[in-house]
């Protein structure tokens, strides 16, 4: 089951001052039906209170009006059951709740949220734990189910993620990065970049300050098109720790 969603680059690409009118942008092209949103590329506690909950208010409301689906809103950095209940609590004060019959707080049918960012069986249930402490129903929430669910080696264990850092809009360079105020940890980089080795370590300079001429990145795809392949030898031997090559070697 899928929806149409925001990731990233799809709302930065818009710039921090235009993260109002990619929300927007996404709310107007899918009047109806599900529609989700990545809330936490910035500032997640701003785009909540005063992007969703004040700029496009009336807009998200209409979709009730209309019972077309749910505004999806989707955390994606910090502490999972901390940022997830804060979520909750900012868009109840704007947008209003119910209670169920349990006695449990619930989001307008209109609004709901996702988690996908740190979930595992484990956070699981500290998220669900700490909203039924803070009087939120489990109806608010959906799960996305990321690698942890299945194994903990991922991109994460080396903190290595492919983002979006440069793109031309209307013949316009622009710099796209995210900076979550919940974890800076995930700020990506930005600009044009160049990979250049500086006293025997590799430094990325960005925003097009590096030298092109010492840029040690080669182009794989391009355009559609698959500029240069690698034999899994050769990636394994890219990979592979200078200690364990250098003792190969000398056995």
């Amino acid at each position: 089951f899928s929806l149409p969603a925001t990731e990233h680059s799809t709302v930065t690409s818009w710039s921090k001052d235009g993260e109002v009118d990619a929300f927007r942008n996404m709310l107007e092209k899918f009047p109806n039906g599900l529609v989700g949103v990545v809330c936490d590329s910035y500032d997640i506690w701003n785009s909540c209170e005063k992007i969703l909950g004040e700029q496009l208010k009336e807009l998200i409301e209409d979709r009730g009006k209309r019972g077309v689906g749910p505004l999806v809103v989707r955390p994606d950095s910090g502490d999972p059951s901390t940022v997830v209940v804060r979520v909750l609590d900012i868009l109840g004060s704007k947008f209003g709740t119910v209670t169920n019959t349990k006695g449990y707080k619930l989001l307008p049918p209109y609004l709901r949220v996702i988690q996908g960012d740190g979930v595992s069986y484990e956070t699981i249930k500290d998220i669900l734990e700490n909203m039924k402490k803070n009087g939120w129903s489990a109806d608010n929430l959906t799960f996305g189910s990321g690698a942890a669910l299945l194994q903990k080696l991922n991109r994460d264990t080396q903190k290595c993620a492919y983002k979006c850092s440069y793109a031309v809009i209307n013949g316009k360079g622009v710099n796209i990065f995210k900076t979550p105020i919940t974890d800076m940890g995930k700020k990506s980089k930005k600009g044009r970049l160049t990979l250049e080795l500086e006293n025997g370590a590799y430094i990325t300079k960005e925003e097009g300050q590096g030298d092109p001429d010492k840029d040690l990145l080669v182009t794989v795809y391009e355009n559609g098109q698959l500029i240069k392949e690698y034999s899994f030898d050769e990636i394994r031997d890219k990979a592979e720790l200078s200690l364990v090559k250098k003792r190969r070697l000398e056995q």
